[in-house]
């Protein structure tokens, strides 16, 4: 066997955001990311990426269709790390301004083949009355500067469960179950 680099193998990621289901919204779109460690490498296809602005189906269903499609292929020399993505759903509130209407991260597949994900949706809540009525009333809801934080488990220990939380927001499931179809796909 010949003395060279370290081997690498590589993760082809080829799939779609499928669509989701905010009963209590309409007119979302949604942008994604990938988290990864750090021997993880993107070699190509895109980090990130902003669907188009959908409003719901007019059918009992009432989805939020985007059909939004993401390709990207990694290379690493170690499995830790596993790439994951990162999905945060954004919207109008009544003065139209655009706010957060969910957040939600799933892994990567571990298995090639056909996978359908249907990830729950949660956002950031204000912790008091007040607080949140002032967001309300100022149009700025709590939300998180780095959305990646989401996929992330440092400082959810035991000890500190909303350590990756401002200390202005809890976290709140969505009233009603908002929830996000994402799709993987063999090329």
């Amino acid at each position: 066997m010949a003395a060279g680099g370290p081997s690498v193998f590589l993760l082809m990621v080829n799939g779609q955001v499928e669509s989701a289901q905010f009963p209590e919204f309409d007119n979302l779109y949604c942008k994604y990311c990938f988290v990864y460690g750090q021997d993880w490498a993107p070699t190509a296809g895109l980090e990130e990426g902003i669907s188009q602005i959908t409003s719901k189906s007019r059918d009992a269903c009432q989805a939020l269709v985007w059909n939004f499609p993401i390709d990207i292929t990694f290379k690493s020399t170690n499995p830790f790390g596993w790439p994951q993505i990162v999905l945060s759903v954004y919207g109008p509130d009544v003065f139209g301004n655009d706010v957060v209407r969910g957040y939600g991260a799933v892994h990567v597949p571990f298995s090639p083949g056909r996978h359908k994900r249907t990830i729950p949706m949660f956002v950031p809540e204000s912790t008091s009355k007040l607080q949140k009525f002032t967001s309300w009333f100022m149009g700025r809801r709590p939300e998180y500067t780095d959305p990646k934080v989401v996929a992330q488990g440092e400082g959810r220990e035991e000890e500190n469960p909303e350590a990756e939380i401002p200390k202005a927001a809890g976290v709140c499931l969505c009233p009603r179950p908002a929830q996000l179809m994402l799709t993987f796909c063999p090329q």
